[in-house]
């Protein structure tokens, strides 16, 4: 019974010190936040700030209806995206589940060799713009994240753990079978479903390079894209000798190196507090949702 307790105080000890090794960069990025640049250059990163300051925030909140109309943009195609993203993945994954389909395998393959080959950016940025008229739409940041083949090689890689039995079942009732991808598939698919939608969420949340390619106009600028200009411009300003003569500006002394991590923050913040709430499905998910041959 003592190696008993004596191994679950290992254990317990073990996996404290890995949380606590894992949160250090997040309060190491708080605290270079609200440093000051002098004190970064003198002594370099610390945990306990040697000069605080909220400079970093005030220069990132500047200008506030333009962060909260890129926080507003990025909400709305996390939301939309995500949520048509699980249906149209669950709904390809569930058909290559079945083993009563005869084109399964087939399938499977196609979707399997996309991960290996694409057509590459020339095409896709011609396919967006001349051929589906997506510059400058919201469509044009949603669109291209839909449909990932890892995504739904996961969602199928769970639902061929689904038994045969429970449709069978359903279909001797008289369920069709869009009643019974709903009313059945969809309820047992919560823990994939919730792991995959945080991954999905993820990848909207933090896309940039879509909006760098197809958004020109100021109102479809995501929260990533506006922080990456934001930073850019004030560095551009910072290093070019019109800031000697704009020295209301300030940009001559612009604190980078807290500008970055504070960007950081306002950008991550809102995905690290919504991570808790689907941390009993994502671990679930990924223990039932491995991948399959």
């Amino acid at each position: 019974m003592g190696n008993v307790k004596n191994n679950n105080w290992f254990i317990n000890g073990f996996f404290i010190v890995i949380c606590i090794l894992m949160a250090m960069p997040f309060v190491l990025l708080i605290a270079v936040s609200i440093s000051t640049e002098a004190s970064l250059t003198d002594f370099g990163y610390r945990f306990i700030p040697k000069e605080f300051s909220l400079e970093a925030y005030r220069i990132v909140l500047a200008k506030p209806e333009v962060l909260l109309r890129g926080y507003g943009v990025t909400i709305l195609i996390t939301v939309v995206g995500t949520v048509i993203s699980l249906l149209l993945v669950s709904m390809m994954a569930y058909p290559i589940s079945r083993k009563d389909f005869r084109y399964n395998r087939i399938i499977t393959f196609i979707i399997f060799f996309t991960l290996l080959f694409n057509g590459g950016l020339i095409p896709f940025y011609i396919l967006m713009t001349k051929y589906l008229h997506l510059k400058d739409s919201l469509l044009a940041l949603i669109i291209p994240l839909l449909m990932s083949p890892f995504n739904i090689l996961i969602m199928k890689g769970f639902m061929d753990k689904i038994s045969m039995e429970i449709i069978e079942s359903a279909k001797v009732d008289g369920a069709k079978e869009i009643r019974i991808f709903f009313r059945i598939i969809m309820p047992l698919a919560v823990p994939a479903l919730a792991t995959l939608g945080l991954f999905i969420s993820f990848g909207y949340w933090n896309d940039w390079y879509n909006a760098l390619l197809f958004i020109s106009k100021d109102k479809f600028i995501p929260l990533q894209l506006l922080l990456v200009r934001i930073i850019n411009q004030s560095e551009f300003l910072a290093n070019s000798p019109l800031a000697e003569a704009a020295s209301k500006l300030e940009y001559s002394e612009f604190p980078s190196l807290s500008v970055r991590m504070a960007m950081a923050i306002m950008a991550g913040g809102p995905m690290l507090l919504i991570f808790p709430f689907f941390q009993k499905y994502f671990v679930k998910g990924i223990t039932v949702g491995s991948l399959k041959g």
